[in-house]
């Protein structure tokens, strides 16, 4: 711990002593514009500004266990936090993209199609079960797939497909004010894939 409390200690002397960064970072006192709402697992090795290059106030991030999207709340489901800040993103920060980003070597998925035993941890358990439905794409990997990149990538658009079902995200889809981008990161190689099926690419294909 002592690194990162070292290194919080330096951002905050540079912040004070470099007009520059105390006037960049003034700036954002004023409120947030970010050109996207990006959703990924709460997994350490992803770091959403790392592998987009983005700055302060240009993301607007959701992570949260399996970079799972949970269903809208509505017809009287309890409200979720996630929902919250994807109806946030898009009806109040206006953002213009979502990108829903999943991730090689992922517990989550892996737990999901392999039937990992979760018992000691039931609030995982519980939060796959209720939000990797059993029509979900990804249930239907076999769970000796060698390649498991497949699984993954099914997760990805099984989280876009349930975006799609958010009220404010449909009527923005629709007129053309919102795009969905479904990534694939591989946590080895550093490598960003994305789903090609705007312009007939491959299903997944390097950025």
């Amino acid at each position: 711990m002592k690194h990162l409390i070292d290194h919080a200690r330096a951002f905050a002397a540079a912040h004070v002593q470099d007009p520059a960064h105390a006037d960049a970072f003034g700036r954002l006192a004023g409120g947030q514009a970010p050109q996207a709402l990006f959703i990924t697992c709460s997994d350490s090795r992803v770091v959403p500004a790392l592998l987009t290059g983005a700055g302060p106030g240009e993301l607007f991030e959701l992570r949260t266990a399996g970079n799972v999207v949970p269903p809208h709340p509505g017809g009287g489901a309890p409200p979720s936090g996630e929902a919250a800040t994807i109806e946030y993103a898009v009806g109040v920060l206006g953002v213009q993209h979502i990108v829903v980003c999943g991730h090689s070597h992922c517990g989550a998925v892996r737990a999901v199609v392999h039937g990992d035993d979760l018992a000691a941890v039931p609030a995982v358990r519980d939060w796959l079960a209720a939000a990797v439905p059993p029509h979900a794409a990804v249930r239907s990997v076999p769970a000796g797939t060698p390649d498991a990149a497949r699984a993954v990538q099914a997760h990805v658009l099984d989280q876009v497909a349930t975006l799609r079902d958010y009220p404010l995200v449909r009527a923005r889809v629709a007129d053309g004010t919102l795009t969905l981008h479904a990534w694939y990161y591989e946590v080895h190689t550093g490598a960003v894939h994305r789903h090609g099926e705007e312009d007939g690419a491959a299903p997944f294909s390097p950025l």
